[in-house]
C-alpha cells in the first residue's frame, strides 16, 4: 500500500507564513505537521512507500526535508511542475499525476497534510482490509453550518455508503467527511478515468463522490479526533495546544 500525501496547494489563507514555505512543514513543537502524520503512518506494515505530491515552488524545500528523514519506508517527492496558486492542478489532479508518473498499481492511503489526528491510520487500514472496499473517514457532527462546508454521506448500518454530498446546503446526514481515503488496487481504473468522465479537479473530496456512485465503498468512523489546520488562527491555536 502507497501512502499518498496530498501537498501542492498553497496555503493562501495563512498568508506571509505560507507564502514561500510549504504548509505541511510548518512547525507544531519539535516536529512538523507532515512529521506527526507520518510518524504514524511509517508504523503501519502495509504502506511500503511514502509519495509526497507538492508544487515545482516547493519541491525544492520537500526534497531537502526529505534528506534529513529517517522513516522505515522511502519518501519519493513528486513535483507537479505548478509554481502559483492561479495554475494549480487541483487535489484530484494531483493524485492522477502521480499515478501517472509513478505507474502507481498498489492499494492507496491517500491523506491531506494540514490535520493533526488523535487516533491511528492503522485502524482506518484495518477497516478496509475488513470490508474489503475503498473506503472514506466519517465523524459526526452536529453544527449544520459546518456541514454545509464539507463533504456529508448517507450511511446504512452496515457503514456502507449510499450516497455523499460535498457541501449540501441540506445536509441529508450529520456524518462529515475529512481528507482521508483508501483506495483497493481493483478501484484504481475508476480512480484514473475520473476526471474525464466528469470528476472534480480540485477538492480530494471530489474524486471520493465520485467513486461512490461508481462502486462499493464504506465509512470508518473515526475514533477519536482531529484537529484541521486551514488558517493562521488554527495553526497558532495547534502550537499552543499541541506543541508544547
Amino acid at each position: 500500500m502507497k501512502n499518498i500525501v496530498i501537498a501542492a496547494g498553497y496555503a493562501t489563507r495563512l498568508g506571509d507564513l505560507t507564502k514561500n514555505f510549504p504548509k505541511p512543514l510548518l512547525k507544531i513543537g519539535e516536529s512538523t505537521i507532515l512529521g506527526r502524520m507520518l510518524d504514524d503512518i511509517d508504523q503501519i506494515p502495509e504502506i511500503d512507500e511514502h509519495i509526497v505530491i507538492t508544487n515545482h515552488k516547493f519541491a525544492p524545500i520537500f526534497e531537502e526535508w526529505k534528506n534529513k528523514q529517517h522513516y522505515l519506508k522511502p519518501i519519493t517527492i513528486v513535483d507537479d511542475g505548478t509554481e502559483t496558486n492561479e495554475t494549480r492542478l487541483g487535489a484530484v489532479c494531483d493524485l492522477l499525476f502521480a499515478m501517472e508518473k509513478l505507474s502507481i498499481d498498489d492499494d492507496m492511503l491517500v491523506v491531506a497534510a494540514d490535520n493533526l489526528l488523535f487516533f491511528s491510520f492503522q485502524e482506518f487500514v484495518d477497516f478496509a482490509r475488513e470490508k474489503d472496499t475503498s473506503c472514506i473517514m466519517c465523524h459526526e457532527q452536529p453544527a449544520i453550518e459546518k456541514l454545509q462546508r464539507t463533504g456529508v454521506v448517507e450511511l446504512d448500518k452496515e457503514m456502507r455508503v449510499l450516497g455523499m454530498e460535498e457541501k449540501p446546503q441540506v445536509p441529508k446526514s450529520h456524518w462529515a467527511v475529512p481528507p482521508f481515503y483508501i483506495y483497493l488496487k481493483n478501484d484504481l481504473d475508476l480512480v484514473r478515468h475520473s476526471v474525464e468522465n466528469g470528476c472534480g479537479k480540485d477538492a480530494p473530496g471530489n474524486l471520493a463522490h465520485y467513486m461512490v456512485e461508481h462502486t462499493a465503498m464504506h465509512a470508518w468512523k473515526m475514533s477519536a479526533g482531529r484537529f484541521d489546520i486551514g488558517s493562521l488562527d488554527t495553526y497558532y491555536e495547534a502550537v499552543e495546544k499541541f506543541g508544547k
